[in-house]
């Protein structure tokens, strides 16, 4: 492709497109509004991009409403770390620069909500054991300080129709967990490794 068609400047890509909406930058505030608050109260799924030496990273956090995180005030956020595969990418990366960005949805809600702020890890052992399920506590709790909040209209969804039933595909029409890692390691055994994972992923969710 021609370098003669590379946008390399501000100006040069703010003249490409119309004036912003003034709407959309009145709907950002630093905190949570009590509409913003119902909101994200409903919400069982957001994705977390974080940013370090390693690179960038932006990982998916999914949980029971009223499980997934915790509003301690209008500015803060308390997200218990579940079990995962322990690469530590995220914490990696928020130990090394604490910025954040959050992106929440809701299933049959087409607009999502936004969040960027700035992250400490903690371990103190009251907030932990509040996170506790089945009497399994997450090992660091997220501490997000909001800076950034506002909603996404709905477009992206609708275009997507990601809650749309008649969108959805089967599960044989892509690859299965196991088939993915063998494209990566030549030679694993993706058979035995999809025999087990809905037992082990289900008996390691907390």
């Amino acid at each position: 492709m021609s370098k003669s068609y590379e946008i390399t400047s501000i100006d040069a890509l703010e003249a490409l497109y119309s004036p912003v909406n003034p709407i959309s930058l009145a709907k950002e505030t630093t905190s949570l509004t009590p509409e913003y608050r119902r909101w994200i109260e409903r919400a069982p799924f957001f994705a977390l991009a974080s940013t370090g030496e390693a690179g960038l990273d932006c990982s998916p956090r999914g949980d029971g409403v009223g499980q997934l995180f915790r509003i301690l005030d209008d500015k803060t956020l308390a997200i218990p770390d579940r079990r995962g595969n322990n690469r530590l990418d995220t914490l990696r990366n928020i130990i090394e620069d604490p910025r954040v960005a959050l992106l929440f949805l809701i299933p049959g809600i087409e607009e999502t909500l936004r969040i960027n702020g700035r992250v400490t890890l903690t371990m103190e052992p009251a907030l932990v054991n509040s996170f506790a399920v089945g009497g399994k506590a997450p090992v660091t709790v997220l501490l997000v300080t909001i800076e950034a909040v506002y909603f996404q209209c709905a477009r992206a969804l609708k275009r997507a129709k990601l809650w749309d039933p008649a969108a959805m595909i089967s599960r044989a029409e892509v690859p299965t967990a196991g088939e993915m890692t063998r494209s990566a390691r030549p030679g694993f055994d993706a058979d035995a490794y999809d025999a087990e994972l809905p037992a082990r992923q289900q008996s390691s969710l907390y």
